[in-house]
């Protein structure tokens, strides 16, 4: 890799960084496996830069990597560790703002219906969402619709239960 290529890409990471953050919080709790996830997260998009073209927003291939990156090390500690693959969640406290309450919620639901709703609510649109998970915009349609009133639903719970 040439050096401007080396340089494009640091700065493309510090651009997007945060998405590398966010995906590792709605699959990991624990620091230390953070920390690791972090590193691992970067030196997979780094290895895979190359085979960038430029066909999708820097973003969404990102948001790809970090993904792919997260599901494969949480597969490989359930086969190894022989876990429960459901993260674990804090119960909600009354006092809990409600971003507080809403990101618990969205802990607490499965892989795939946590990625969509993330996805969705970080702005992505139904087709960049295809791209990254390989499914139809109108299946994620679908699931996202559903998924908003499973969170209504439980968020209604919680503030009135």
């Amino acid at each position: 890799m040439s050096n401007h290529e080396q340089a494009e890409y640091i700065k493309l990471i510090q651009k997007h960084n945060g998405i590398i953050h966010k995906v590792i919080g709605l699959y990991v709790n624990n620091q230390e496996d953070k920390r690791d996830l972090h590193q691992e997260v970067l030196l997979q998009a780094w290895k895979s830069y190359k085979n960038f073209k430029g066909q999708s927003v820097f973003s969404t291939w990102l948001y790809k990597v970090a993904l792919n990156t997260v599901l494969t090390f949480n597969k490989k500690r359930t086969l190894n560790e022989d876990i429960d693959k459901t993260v674990p969640t804090e119960p909600v406290q009354e006092d809990k703002e409600d971003y507080e309450v809403l990101y618990d919620i969205i802990k607490s639901l499965g892989e795939i219906d946590r990625m969509l709703i993330s996805l969705h609510l970080d702005g992505y649109r139904n087709n960049e969402i295809a791209e990254i998970t390989g499914m139809t915009p109108n299946h994620i349609n679908v699931k996202i619709h559903r998924i908003k009133g499973n969170i209504i639903e439980k968020f209604k719970l919680i503030n009135n239960g």
